[in-house]
């Protein structure tokens, strides 16, 4: 599967795919495709799997037995605004450098750019476990971690995206991104494992092994990754015609931020991600918590149990995305998915503590329709926004639509485990409430959207 090492501006073909040995008797279109595809699906579960840690191990930073007096400062009476405050920092910062990533994105080497990203990513990882091998108390320290470590980890969704943008065109995209994202849950599932198999004996390898499995993979993506088909002489997939013939569609200029965002969906869905990433990284950051305070399970069995929400969010994805491609309505689809999750989060809080079967069964149900909207929208949403017909064959938006829509969801993703901190102390059902709300909020800002897609359908219909 070697290339040859043809030149688009100043773009060069990795060194890695540069000495792989010429492989004559397969489709080398569909090839370079699956490897794409396997290789944004690896780099991306590796960010997700260093985000996972934080959640499983302040069960332990906070002991709420008498016998074990956690890890200062997180020891104190306000553990959970403390630990709330380390979600923030990093959120916060993940979401800021959302916004500024895309751009970034679109404008320099993708490859270095997500290399780099994950390589930083590892070590900041991995400078978190370090408080434990060092010994080390300082709140400030933790905080300034978790900032750099936001800022560094926004550098993954828009480049995996516009790699899969790049490769893949509008043909059963919801499907195949439905599968591919199925990484997130992956990322956390395997995060949550590895983070538990230390927790109650040395959680500073909590973070320091998946540190060390992102930052290989960023070696492997700097080996190893490719930009556009044509860095390798395969075939670009056909997107959106252009209508009309302009100087910006030949030069495939970077569009600005505005202009992203009057692309006709942009604000809507990326305001419904706002809420339905509220949601996802609540449960994220603190169902592990939650189960081990409602059950009394011990650390590493909480968070061997919340990996059944992600076993959900895998199949909810899937399954949005095939729907949103048999009826070519992801609004639709997630306004359904958003009315289903709200009840199903009440009934959860009410009887997922009653054994530890049905809340297997509730968690996976959860999942199904609270991760099935984020995924459609981060994926095959944000890939047909960024190549949609005003664009006029424009495929260089797909970073910074991906960015406007992500950005967006991760201010959500910010303010959820921030209030989640402050609400828990006094009873969780005030979180449960606040989840529900941000359901419904989600469901209602696709109404506009939800209508116009009824519409196309049924004058679809008519022309039959």
């Amino acid at each position: 599967m070697m290339a040859s090492s043809k030149k688009e501006g100043v773009v060069s073909v990795p060194i890695g795919i540069e000495l792989l040995p010429t492989v004559e008797c397969i489709n080398r279109n569909k090839a370079y495709k699956i490897f794409i595809m396997v290789s944004t699906f690896l780099c991306y579960s590796s960010y997700h799997l260093s985000r996972k840690p934080i959640s499983v191990v302040k069960n332990v930073l906070h002991h709420n037995s008498s016998n074990s007096s956690g890890w200062a400062p997180f020891d104190e009476p306000d553990y959970k605004t403390l630990l709330g405050s380390l979600d923030y920092a990093f959120l916060f910062t993940y979401a800021i450098g959302m916004f500024l990533s895309g751009h970034i994105a679109e404008r320099v080497n993708l490859r270095y750019f997500l290399s780099c990203g994950m390589l930083l990513s590892g070590i900041l990882t991995a400078a978190f476990g370090f408080g434990y091998f060092f010994n080390i108390h300082s709140l400030t320290y933790y905080i300034f971690v978790q900032i750099f470590c936001g800022l560094f980890q926004a550098t993954g969704w828009p480049s995996v995206v516009t790699y899969m943008g790049n490769w893949f065109g509008k043909g059963n995209r919801g499907l195949i991104m439905g599968i591919w994202n199925s990484h997130t849950s992956v990322g956390n599932i395997l995060g949550s494992v590895i983070a538990g198999e230390f927790v109650e004996t040395n959680w500073g390898w909590s973070f320091v092994a998946p540190g060390i499995i992102i930052g290989a993979m960023g070696i492997f993506a700097f080996l190893f990754m490719i930009h556009k088909p044509e860095y390798v002489q395969c075939t670009p997939p056909e997107h959106a015609e252009p209508l009309v013939e302009t100087e910006e569609i030949s030069s495939g200029k970077a569009i600005s931020f505005l202009k992203a965002l009057k692309i006709p969906g942009v604000v809507e869905f990326s305001l419904c991600l706002f809420f339905a990433k509220l949601i996802s990284y609540t449960f994220l950051y603190w169902l592990p918590n939650f189960i081990k305070n409602k059950t009394h399970y011990n650390a590493q069995r909480a968070a061997n149990l919340s990996t059944f929400f992600d076993t959900g969010g895998i199949i909810g994805g899937i399954c949005a995305g095939f729907l949103s491609d048999k009826t070519k309505s992801s609004g639709s689809i997630c306004m359904i998915m958003s009315a289903i999750a709200a009840p199903l989060l009440y009934t959860y809080n009410a009887y997922g503590a009653v054994n530890y079967t049905w809340n297997i069964v509730l968690l996976i149900i959860c999942g199904m329709f609270v991760n099935g909207p984020y995924a459609l929208i981060t994926t095959a949403v944000s890939a047909d926004l960024g190549t949609h017909q005003c664009l006029e064959g424009n495929t260089q938006a797909i970073a910074t639509v991906t960015s406007i829509i992500d950005g967006t969801g991760s201010m959500g993703a910010a303010l959820g485990p921030l209030l989640t901190g402050i609400l828990s102390q006094r009873n969780w059902n005030y979180v449960f409430y606040m989840l529900i709300a941000a359901d419904a909020f989600a469901f209602l800002l696709l109404t506009r959207v939800s209508l116009k897609e009824i519409i196309v359908a049924k004058r679809k219909w008519t022309q039959r």
